[in-house]
């Protein structure tokens, strides 16, 4: 690192208060991100960085392409094994969470959470909420009338509300936690997820300190 990045990495841990750091925080990645990532090497540095800001929970979303059913078992198989093995230095309270998973589990670990849902996007979580309401609606044990937010809700698997949804060198929306991202900040990087550095991660948390924010009033 050069003399001007060292300073102006001080310079922006300075602006950054204490007190106002976001306590859950979501990457969102694509699979080519991931796998152009040597080692993880930038997972666990963006780890790190999140820890050593006081950040609680953080939730990386990656999108599996779904073109090849047997390929993309094969990618998910890979980064479930592979990247808890790199995070743990960080923490050990890691969760992978595939399509497949009716729960998050909870660790007994004190410090961070990190949840790393591989392919499980906010339409499939939504569409799997609504079937198993239906079957509930169909057996008679739930009536239409008593559908509201917090029975929707009690279906999803993701149960905490971001404070910052992180867009990784893109401009569009991601395909994840769609309910509970609703009030979330939205930050796009200016740069791709391989050349994504410190200072950007502190640019982050800076910017988020300084919005208002407003939970759609």
């Amino acid at each position: 690192m050069g003399l001007i990045s060292a300073l102006y990495e001080w310079k922006l841990k300075k602006a950054i208060k204490k007190h106002g750091v976001p306590q859950h925080i979501v990457l969102a990645l694509a699979e080519s991100d991931v796998l152009a990532d040597n080692n993880y090497s930038k997972l666990k540095s963006f780890a790190a960085w999140c820890k050593e800001s006081g950040v609680n929970t953080v939730t990386i979303y990656i999108s599996l392409i779904e073109v090849d059913v047997e390929l993309s078992e094969k990618i998910c198989g890979k980064l479930s094994t592979e990247i808890p093995s790199v995070i743990y230095d960080i923490t050990p309270n890691i969760n992978i969470i595939t399509r497949g998973d009716k729960e998050i589990k909870k660790h007994g670990a004190e410090g961070m959470n990190v949840d790393i849902s591989l392919g499980y996007s906010g339409k499939y979580e939504l569409t799997r909420a609504i079937r198993e309401i239906m079957m509930q609606v169909e057996s008679g044990s739930l009536s239409p009338e008593d559908i509201n937010e917090d029975i929707i809700e009690s279906h999803l698997l993701f149960k905490s509300e971001p404070d910052i949804v992180i867009r990784a060198g893109g401009k569009r929306l991601t395909d994840f936690l769609i309910w509970q991202s609703v009030y979330s900040e939205l930050y796009f990087t200016d740069v791709n997820w391989l050349d994504f550095r410190k200072v950007d991660f502190l640019r982050v948390i800076r910017d988020f300190q300084k919005r208002q924010r407003r939970f759609g009033k």
